[in-house]
């Protein structure tokens, strides 16, 4: 008898791994069943836990699955049917993986979804029309899959939704009516690279919280454009290129004073800011129209051949036929006077000359002579109009044909103009920054700035390559950086669900690279420069997150080209202190510049910037890849920048914990290296310039750091 109660205790320990495990727990064991998990994702997951909430992926809410979140970790296989039957889910987050298969309908009975990433992986098949269950859904991002078919007429009841990107698939069909009246909390819509067809519905324009990009571009969207589109936000960038729109564009709201590049591969589509005038039997058009935006070749409309389309379209009349063949024949003319002209007045007879540019009017080609040479500067000042794409780089092998011809997205905009990153024809990637569309007298002025900026050379330094100027456009040719700004590495990015978070040894590398660019700024540059407006959002992270330091001499540029940059901070040490004076007044310049949390309190005086600004700069930015704070820090109803902030935890004696960024707590054996950069952040925002450590100080500071742990 007394060896029954031992049995019983083995007999309950051999049972208890079987039936401990909870439903919602079976349920994802499913999921588990279903995917191959190359590199270990679901390895926790077991039959022997009594609940999934300590599971890799899974965060519980009272003992209730809320959230499944596994992003690139290369998993492949399907998502279950089952997952639907978790009546507590609110966010699923599988991007960047290799999933595939149809969505099960069963998977939108989780009706509290509020949101599904799904975008970078192989899903194919329609869109449940059981989508229109998740009335809570705000999110719904299923980009770069294989979907297809028409978006279900359902999706319009999921009304609280605020992000629908579905960029790069195959969906098709019209878009479900009413689209615009029902959606009214959409803040991103995204529907480029896709087959939808028929007309942009009108109602988009009664989307009021929209915002940056509305993008409809690389689709077949027909008929014309509804004006009511200018009644969304004006600072919202409308995306129509690449489509089969026709008729005149509207020049009203939101609508006007866009450049061409949002309306180009749409050849019927006429008016300002394309080059092709309407006709007088165009509907909506005015008996004159012509534009002064040069983006677009002149004489030179874009053909289907241009944008890979292949149309079917009408048979042109005879009248329209002979005005095409009039218009070549006076347009090749005039090119061959302009070639001779040029020949003559510069080339002569010289046939051996190696110097090289690209004919804007002809098709790229190099000829072996220049009309412009950069000892006739004069000469191009005064002919500005002639629209040369300038290479800064002996390596720049495309012209502005080839630039004007490429694909092109929106990457983000601010007070100094959009920028785009480019896709050649060849696989060359670029960003592309549009400045001012006013000036056309300082042009020289323009030219030694931006060649001077053209020569800077160094891996943590965005390079230059070549620009371009007219007088109603002028362009800022960049090598393309693909991995985001740091701002969003720290902070993650706005409509993400998660994002992952930087290690201490990336950042500890990432904060080298700012050091190393900006010695060469400070000591090696021809000019000794100063950036003046450093701060995360213009350090850019390259394929193994190295940092690329931009935007430097971008706010001087501007104000040459005649824009009107909303914060002319990137001031360069040659800039005279009267003439910032003279720009901003001193109330301005603490709204503007010290109120971005970066600058040094100095920049108050309006006085000659310094290198012992940048190094500020640079201090800040350290303590916010410490802390993973913004430079504006909110404490109770009152706001305080991130250095007083941290003055204020120092004087309150409060442990390391309190002030470190929640992601880096795994890095815990790093406590001392991380107390060390500390304290070189704290040297680097000291109130006075002169007791600010140099650049070259503080590199070799960390590089003592990195020496010592390893």
């Amino acid at each position: 008898m007394e060896m029954l109660p031992f049995l019983l205790l083995l007999l309950c320990n051999y049972l208890s791994p079987v039936t401990a495990l909870n439903a919602e727990g079976s349920v994802l064991l499913t999921l588990k069943q279903s995917i191959t998990d190359p590199e270990g994702s679901m390895s926790n997951w077991n039959y022997s836990d009594e609940n999934p909430c300590s599971w890799n992926g899974v965060t519980c809410k009272e003992h209730s699955i809320v959230s499944i979140s596994i992003p690139k970790r290369k998993l492949s296989g399907f998502l279950p049917p089952a997952l639907g039957s978790l009546s507590q889910l609110r966010h699923v987050n599988f991007r960047n993986n290799k999933l595939s298969g149809k969505l099960p309908p069963e998977l939108f009975e989780a009706q509290g979804l509020q949101s599904l990433v799904l975008y970078g992986n192989s899903f194919s098949g329609p869109l449940p029309k059981e989508i229109g269950k998740l009335r809570y859904l705000q999110t719904l991002d299923l980009s770069q899959n294989f979907f297809n078919g028409s978006l279900p007429s359902t999706i319009v009841q999921c009304k609280r939704l605020k992000t629908l990107v579905l960029s790069q698939n195959n969906f098709s069909g019209p878009l479900p009516d009413p689209f615009g009246t029902d959606l009214y909390s959409l803040q991103k819509l995204d529907l480029s690279y896709n087959y939808f067809n028929g007309s942009v519905p009108s109602d988009i324009g009664n989307l009021s919280s929209l915002q940056g990009t509305v993008d409809l571009s690389h689709n077949h969207f027909s008929g014309s454009i509804p004006p009511t589109l200018g009644n969304l936000p004006e600072k919202v960038y409308i995306d129509l290129t690449f489509n089969n729109l026709s008729g005149s564009i509207p020049q009203n709201g939101a609508l006007m004073n866009r450049g061409p590049t949002a309306f180009i591969g749409n050849p019927g589509l006429c008016g300002p800011p394309l080059k092709n005038p309407c006709s007088s039997e165009t509907p909506g058009a005015s008996a004159n129209s012509p534009s002064s935006f040069p983006f677009m070749p002149e004489n030179n409309p874009p053909s289907d051949n241009d944008f890979g389309r292949s149309e079917n379209t009408k048979g042109l009349s005879k009248s329209a036929i002979i005005g095409i063949v009039v218009g070549d024949i006076v347009g090749i003319c005039l090119l061959g006077l302009l070639f001779s002209y040029c020949y003559s007045r510069v080339c002569g007879l010289n046939q051996d000359s190696d110097e090289t540019s690209f004919d804007k009017g002809g098709k790229g080609r190099k000829k072996e002579c220049l009309c412009f040479r950069k000892d006739e500067s004069e000469t191009l000042s005064e002919n500005v109009e002639q629209y040369d794409l300038v290479p800064l780089d002996s390596q720049v092998a495309f012209d502005l044909d080839e630039l004007l011809k490429a694909s092109a997205f929106v990457l983000g905009k601010s007070g100094i103009g959009i920028v785009y990153k480019v896709v050649l024809e060849d696989g060359l990637t670029l960003a592309v920054r549009r400045l001012g569309e006013g000036g056309s007298q300082r042009f020289k002025e323009f030219q030694t700035e931006v060649e001077a900026i053209g020569r800077l050379r160094h891996p943590n330094i965005v390079t230059l390559r070549a620009y371009y100027w007219s007088v109603d456009e002028k362009l800022l040719i960049y090598d393309y950086i693909p991995n985001g700004n740091l701002a969003s590495a720290i902070h993650g990015k706005a409509g993400l669900v998660a994002f992952t978070p930087l290690s201490w040894s990336i950042r500890l590398k990432i904060m080298k690279g700012i050091a190393k660019g900006l010695v060469y700024l400070h000591e090696f540059s021809p000019k000794k420069y100063v950036h003046g407006d450093l701060k995360p959002s213009n350090i850019l992270l390259g394929h193994s997150m190295e940092p690329h330091i931009s935007d430097f001499g971008l706010g001087r540029l501007a104000n040459i080209a005649g824009g009107s940059p909303t914060l002319q901070s990137n001031r360069v040490a040659a800039e005279k202190p009267h003439e910032r004076q003279k720009s901003l007044s001193a109330s301005e310049v603490a709204a503007n510049v010290l109120g971005t949390g970066y600058q040094a309190p100095e920049a108050l005086k309006v006085v000659k910037p310094s290198q012992k600004w940048d190094v500020y700069s640079y201090g800040v930015i350290l303590l916010e890849m410490i802390t993973g704070r913004l430079a504006i820090v909110q404490v109770g109803n009152t706001e305080m920048d991130l250095v007083q902030w941290i003055q204020f935890c120092i004087e309150e004696k409060k442990p390391l914990s309190d002030v470190l960024d929640p992601y880096l707590p795994e890095d815990a054996d790093k406590e001392e290296e991380i107390i060390a950069v500390l304290k070189i952040a704290m040297a680097c925002v000291h109130s006075s310039p002169e007791k600010r450590p140099t650049m070259r100080h503080v590199l070799d500071a960390l590089d003592r750091l990195s020496i010592s742990s390893d």
